[in-house]
């Protein structure tokens, strides 16, 4: 099993990258990924608009063949960051179909916490990608406290559904 975390802040290594990564590596271990890539899109933010461009053509194809999408952004005016957009549209309609993804936003306040269901989760699903959990709005004045606020939402939305994600997170044998 495959899981990609996909991060559009454009600031290189950010909180929300972190919280991304943790939440891809908590999946890890209840989906016994075998594989886990965390990508950090402010990598490539001057390269967004060319086409082609090898190195996005290959993320591209890392994030398309995923078996879970692991999407974050912090709010950006009550919505996901452009660099996230502009990635995400380099994508044909159901260019993520057979994706399952989990939508996921930081922001500084409540006031955005439903900025990933209102946004982020429309535009996955109109990629073809399959979103059976509740998002992720992670508070960022509590990022002390990552690892708990993180355990908890994969306690309740992840442990809770694992039916959604396969005979793998269930300890079934695959059929």
């Amino acid at each position: 099993m495959k899981i990609v975390a996909v991060v559009g802040n454009p600031n290189p290594a950010s909180r929300t990258f972190h919280i991304a990564k943790g939440l891809a590596e908590r999946l890890g271990v209840i989906l016994d990924s075998d594989q886990l890539i965390a990508i950090d899109l402010a990598q490539f933010a001057e390269a967004m608009f060319t086409w082609p461009h090898d190195a996005l053509s290959d993320i591209q194809d890392e994030v398309a063949s995923s078996d879970v999408l692991v999407a974050a952004s912090p709010v950006y005016k009550g919505t996901y960051s452009g660099l996230l957009k502009a990635f995400f549209d380099r994508y044909p309609t159901d260019g993520l179909a057979g994706v399952t993804a989990i939508p996921v936003m930081s922001g500084g306040s409540a006031l955005h916490a439903l900025a990933p269901e209102i946004g982020l989760r429309p535009l996955l699903i109109e990629l073809g990608a399959s979103v059976p959990t509740r998002s992720l709005f992670f508070p960022t004045p509590q990022f002390s406290e990552v690892g708990d606020i993180l355990d908890k939402w994969v306690s309740s939305n992840v442990v809770a559904n694992a039916g959604l994600f396969g005979p793998i997170a269930r300890n079934e044998e695959p059929s």
